[in-house]
């Protein structure tokens, strides 16, 4: 049965457009479109964004998290996309106010949209060998290449990685071509979801190959980084922005993404700093739900008034014990993951019995005395 709710005056309307209201289970955004009082839901059908906080241009409003396009006269989508409508309102002015009609008059349709890239799950045997996924972050002009000590010490413990048969795989940063994060998360907390809104939407978007590889692929990543003023590369934090979105669903719905996986690293560089860097990368890297394996990082620096980087090179080139403290690292990382695989294995099978899943992250205690 329609109902109709009083919004207020038309005056008083006019001072607010556009502006939401929520009438039962309604949320209404009101506007005002050539002279007269529109009304649609506010709630935009991709991920919720309220409409009534978007952009208009003409007809159409856009959603401030994502950029989809309603009109506001009728809540279809522009020209091509108009199978898709958010709920429309019927709004009556009256001698004593203006009101809206509960039902609305046209109801949501939603089009199922294809991401632009779809991120593919990559299930693995339970047998299968550990995968390695190391990510180099040094910025570079492939056309005119240099060498990177992080690279080659990089490369080192990855051919170690493929000496202990496991699956690896590499990606340098520098040949993808992604865009910086939105800061969706800045709009509102739900704004910045998983997958990225960049990777649904953009098909010319390629972080697809290390959300994939961190979150469906990857049991042990290795993350090299040179030392640029003290901190990380811009390539390094051009990446970490956008795994917000990874670490976002832990906040907002207590989903964690990455559970057993170890993360190590290797830093270099002319400067130093190498302590607080390696700090900073331990604590992102914790808070995405990876752990550590003893002695988790190594790291080559010649001080920071060593501005001979010809020297540096020279040295890292020549340097046995480096080329060996890298592939040592991959060793660690490994054998770190192998124990928590172990582990995890022998503990699932009584709380298989006991009718509830393991967390292979808790205390051994807390978990027997689940299963009891």
């Amino acid at each position: 049965m329609a109902t109709w709710h009083r919004l207020g005056s038309r005056d008083e309307l006019l001072a607010r457009v556009p502006f939401a209201i929520k009438i039962d289970r309604h949320r209404i955004a009101v506007f005002l479109y050539n002279g007269r009082l529109t009304a649609i839901s506010d709630i935009c059908n991709h991920k919720g964004g309220p409409l009534s906080e978007g952009r208009l241009n003409g007809e159409y409003v856009t959603c401030p998290w994502h950029g989809w396009e309603y009109s506001v006269a009728t809540g279809k989508g522009p020209a091509g996309y108009d199978e898709e409508q958010v709920p429309a309102y019927a709004l009556e002015e009256r001698t004593n106010g203006v009101y809206v009609q509960i039902p609305p008059i046209a109801p949501r349709k939603l089009v199922k949209h294809k991401p632009s890239h779809l991120l593919e799950e990559h299930p693995k045997a339970p047998d299968a060998p550990c995968r390695v996924l190391g990510i180099s972050t040094t910025a570079m002009d492939d056309a005119n290449p240099r060498f990177s000590t992080s690279d080659a010490l990089l490369e080192h413990a990855m051919a170690r990685a493929s000496e202990l048969r496991t699956d690896t795989q590499l990606i340098k940063l520098r040949t993808l071509k992604f865009r910086q994060c939105e800061g969706n998360y800045s709009k509102a907390s739900h704004a910045c979801t998983w997958p990225c809104a960049i990777t649904e939407r953009d098909p010319e978007d390629q972080l697809t190959a290390v959300y994939e590889g961190l979150v469906h692929w990857a049991d042990v990543v290795l993350i090299s980084t040179p030392i640029r003023w003290g901190n990380a590369s811009s390539l390094y934090y051009k990446m970490t922005e956008r795994l917000n979105c990874v670490q976002n669903q832990i906040t907002i719905h207590n989903r964690v993404l990455i559970r057993s996986k170890v993360a190590a690293f290797i830093i270099t560089g002319g400067q130093d700093n190498i302590q607080a860097l390696a700090g900073s990368m331990m604590t992102f890297w914790s808070e995405l739900g990876f752990v550590f394996p003893p002695f988790p990082f190594i790291a080559h620096s010649r001080g920071w008034d060593a501005e001979d980087m010809e020297n540096n090179v020279r040295q890292v080139k020549a340097s046995d014990a480096l080329r060996e403290a890298s592939r040592e690292l991959l060793e660690r990382a490994v054998d770190f993951w192998s124990v928590m695989d172990k582990s995890r294995t022998i503990l699932e099978k009584p709380m298989e019995r006991a009718g509830r899943k393991a967390n292979p992250l808790e205390p051994a205690a807390e978990l027997a005395n689940g299963a009891n």
